[in-house]
């Protein structure tokens, strides 16, 4: 197992470092694997003048998954858009064939409070969200603008998918719900998109290789409000690229913090890169105040997708919970009652993992 592991800027060194740490006890305990750390984003400019230096992405294609921090900051944004550090994100994405995005809302029950939504609405939430990366509106051509025939100004995008598109992440999303609840919810637009009809057909159509998934269909206006109405019904859903990217991000709200989310990006043999839904948070970096779970909780969600390491991914996960139980908090989620804590814990705290 070969981790390339990028910090990335803002608080990616700090909160890198703490997932490293929880690696380095699977380590220990007899998990083969190898770390590898490269710059990339604005720490790959300040070092090579490219937000992806060659030698990170030799690394990332010769690792086995990547491990990602966060990128950006104000001391970049002056820089030519194909020099920003975010570029190198994208880049990366399209140089490893990323198609599949998995973001999980995880509510724990002891941060029910935290939710801008009612506690037994969300208490127990466990939801994934499947993306598809590459294809939709987003990339679809022709795209541009134009002059009508009365001379006014028009733009106009193109919501594009082929066949083989829609296949692979649904396969994925039938495969993710296969190892959870077994329920597999398409979201799409079929009442009004020819593209939508077209991904419904192929859904209904896969469902026959997946008869122990119950498969369900629901148009995004209502899946958005569905999302904040009774958010648990739902087990795994999967959609194109500009409704997940809607959608994931509603969902991100759901867990009271964007500390708390990970995500992943996927290729066909799923090889991934693994990160924060968060950005880099220039504003708090270096002062010991960053949430480092959303970071832990990728690691975890690496163990279980590329490796196929169940065991130590539910390990991960149950440290986290049993801290969070206990009543530490950093300071995007601390609450009365709980005991504020930074970035960094105490030693005392760090061995929740070696107890599970």
């Amino acid at each position: 197992m070969k981790i390339a592991v990028l910090a990335g800027d803002g608080i990616g060194p700090e909160i890198i470092a703490q997932a490293m740490r929880v690696l380095e006890i699977l380590k220990r305990d007899g998990l083969k694997m190898e770390l590898e750390e490269a710059p990339y984003g604005g720490a790959g400019y300040d070092a090579y003048g490219d937000p992806l230096p060659a030698p990170t992405l030799k690394l990332c294609k010769e690792a086995d998954a990547v491990l990602c921090g966060a990128v950006g900051g104000p001391k970049y944004d002056a820089l030519p858009r194909e020099k920003r550090p975010e570029q190198g994100l994208l880049r990366m994405r399209k140089e490893l064939q990323l198609f599949a995005n998995l973001r999980p809302a995880i509510l724990f029950e002891e941060l029910a409070s935290a939710s801008s939504l009612k506690p037994e609405l969300v208490a127990g939430l466990d939801v994934l969200i499947l993306r598809e990366l590459t294809g939709d509106i987003y990339f679809g051509s022709p795209r541009g603008r134009r002059n009508n025939a009365a001379g006014e100004r028009e733009g106009f995008d193109t919501m594009l998918y082929s066949e083989p598109e829609i296949r692979r992440i649904l396969d994925v999303g039938f495969q993710a719900a296969m190892k959870r609840g077994r329920k597999l919810c398409s979201v799409d637009k079929e009442n009004v998109l020819e593209t939508s009809r077209l991904w419904r057909e192929i859904a209904n159509d896969m469902a026959k290789k997946y008869p122990d998934v119950a498969l369900s269909h629901m148009y995004v206006d209502n899946a958005a409000m569905q999302l904040v109405r009774a958010p648990k019904q739902f087990d795994v859903i999967v959609t194109g690229n500009m409704f997940g990217d809607i959608l994931s991000d509603e969902a991100s709200m759901l867990t009271g913090s964007i500390g708390m989310l990970p995500s992943a990006s996927l290729d066909v043999n799923n090889k991934g890169l693994y990160e924060p839904a968060h950005g880099s948070a220039p504003d708090i970096a270096g002062k010991n105040m960053a949430n480092p779970l959303a970071t832990i909780m990728s690691a975890a969600m690496m163990l279980r997708y590329t490796f196929n390491q169940e065991e130590a991914a539910r390990r991960i996960e149950a440290a986290v919970k049993k801290v969070l139980a206990q009543g530490y908090r950093t300071a995007d989620i601390h609450e009365t009652e709980t005991r504020r804590v930074g970035t960094i814990r105490s030693e005392e705290h760090t061995s929740e993992l070696q107890s599970h």
